[in-house]
């Protein structure tokens, strides 16, 4: 590991190993918020093996944070992100009501081939940022009277809206969005009478961190560069 060579260089992919086992500790609760920030700036200034080692070592997955020093380059991993998240089957839910009262489906779950949902005097929220899909093309049938329900899909899903509305109304501004090669498609339908359905397209909460991680990673290497200038100004 790093202790049989501390002052070898880090790559960048070191430093995103040890990134993405901080992650996790901070989903696990292992690590507060303000614990996980002052170790993430550590790894992205870390140069060196001996220098990442510490931040995981107190970490379940600590000692193979870090891999063996390999002379060798190995192709990367293809990307089967969607692939692997079309699985097949009949789903683990195809219905959700709320007749003055609510319903949520989000997390790991399993969105069949047709979903129906109903909402009376109540809201549903249908969030597919974290599901599989039974099939590449589903369809979520929303019928909503004096209620709400919320679609929430992950960037690379297409959207497909064709939902009426009497004095109510369906969110188009997801519709016809192109979605990733390869991607789901999700065809939303139904009525509305004195209510509305919503389709919204949010990040899901590890693509947010890591795009907060990214300006993090921006903002110090432009730090970076501004004391590689005043350090060659003043040998000048």
């Amino acid at each position: 590991m790093s202790d049989d060579a501390p002052e070898l260089r880090a790559s960048d992919a070191d430093r995103e190993r040890v990134a993405e086992v901080l992650r996790d500790a901070l989903a696990e609760g292992r690590l507060d918020m303000e614990e996980f920030e002052e170790r993430l700036d550590t790894t992205y200034k870390a140069r060196t093996y001996g220098e990442l080692a510490p931040i995981t070592r107190d970490l379940p997955v600590g000692e193979v944070a870090v891999p063996k020093v390999d002379m060798v380059k190995k192709p990367g991993a293809v990307d089967g992100s969607w692939a692997g998240r079309i699985v097949g089957g009949e789903g683990s839910s195809t219905w959700g009501v709320a007749v003055m009262s609510g319903f949520q489906r989000k997390g790991r779950w399993t969105a069949p081939r047709r979903f129906n949902c109903f909402a009376f005097w109540g809201g549903g929220e249908i969030d597919l940022r974290e599901a599989n899909f039974a099939d590449r093309v589903i369809e979520i049938n929303c019928v909503a009277i004096m209620g709400g329900i919320e679609v929430i899909v992950p960037p690379g899903v297409e959207v497909e809206v064709r939902g009426v509305g009497i004095m109510g109304g369906f969110d188009h501004r997801e519709d016809g969005v192109p979605g990733d090669s390869g991607g789901p498609r999700v065809i939303v339908t139904g009525f509305a009478f004195w209510g509305g359905v919503g389709v919204e397209r949010k990040l899901t909460r590890a693509q947010k961190l890591e795009l907060r991680e990214e300006r993090r990673r921006e903002k110090l290497e432009r730090r970076e560069q501004r004391e590689l200038r005043g350090s060659g100004r003043d040998e000048d």
